[in-house]
């Protein structure tokens, strides 16, 4: 082990090559959390209301992957990032039903990410942070892009992540950051009071404030203007180009989680 640790420390593409593969693995998991936690979160909320729910067993890790045509199990094989989509030709072993695109692009996405930040950063406590906040930012977006939920189950890991990893000011000081969370919640939820007495309806959720706030948690509050910043010409853009393709109807509601984060990991590690 020692051996290895020594590699990772002091031979750059050792590590640049460790963190790519750990990454498409971890890539692969990051795609169950993003199937599995909305059914779980909704299972929940069944439960608690009185309503009857799926009696099954069924979280992050049980029952094992299935196709969602056949159900049938999905074999260790067959479930080998990237690989196994390409050898498959994309389609279900069993009974040939197209697997969908975002398997690959989120194992894919997470691998590239995390390398860069390796790269980056090399061997050091800020690597750790930048690729776990890389790893839990991923199903955040993507489950809000897709269900329009944020999880608290991972925003608030990821508030108390980045308190954590500024105690010894890796990317903030600790009273920045602090002040981050703060800020961050306040001015979306500002932003919400006044476009909801406006227009009297929700503009944002309660999701963004806290997501929000969990970046200022890892980048201080003086990050939080420009993450904004890119975040809505990010969100305006794709508002406009959905709306001309006849996609989104100007009443539609967008996520704005995808944007904010796709912002803070370009402030963060992009532009650090």
């Amino acid at each position: 082990m020692e051996v290895i640790l020594q590699l990772l420390a002091t031979n750059k593409i050792y590590l640049v090559g460790t963190i790519f593969i750990l990454s498409l693995l971890v890539g692969s998991f990051l795609n169950v959390v993003i199937y599995r936690l909305p059914i779980m979160l909704n299972n929940a909320w069944k439960a608690e209301c009185g309503k009857t729910a799926d009696q099954m067993a069924f979280n992050l890790s049980s029952p094992r992957s299935q196709c969602p045509k056949c159900r049938h199990n999905i074999a260790i094989l067959d479930n080998i990032p990237i690989l196994s989509y390409l050898y498959l030709g994309g389609k279900c072993r069993q009974c040939s039903t197209p697997i969908p695109s975002q398997y690959p692009l989120i194992e894919l996405i997470t691998a590239l990410l995390s390398t860069f930040i390796a790269w980056q950063y090399g061997y050091a406590w800020a690597m750790l942070g930048g690729i776990i906040f890389t790893w839990t930012i991923i199903p955040i977006a993507v489950i809000d892009f897709k269900t329009m939920l944020l999880p608290d189950k991972l925003t608030y890991p990821l508030l108390w992540a980045g308190l954590i990893f500024n105690i010894n000011q890796t990317y903030a000081t600790l009273t920045d950051a602090v002040l981050g969370v703060i800020i961050g919640y306040l001015c979306l939820w500002l932003i919400y009071q006044i476009h909801f007495l406006w227009h009297k309806k929700a503009g944002l959720g309660y999701g963004d404030f806290k997501l929000l706030g969990a970046i200022g948690a890892w980048g201080g509050w003086q990050i939080l203007p420009n993450v904004l910043l890119i975040a809505s010409i990010l969100g305006i853009a794709f508002f406009t180009i959905t709306a001309l393709l006849k996609k989104q109807s100007h009443s539609s509601v967008i996520p704005f989680a995808p944007f904010l984060t796709i912002g803070a990991w370009i402030i963060l590690f992009f532009f650090k």
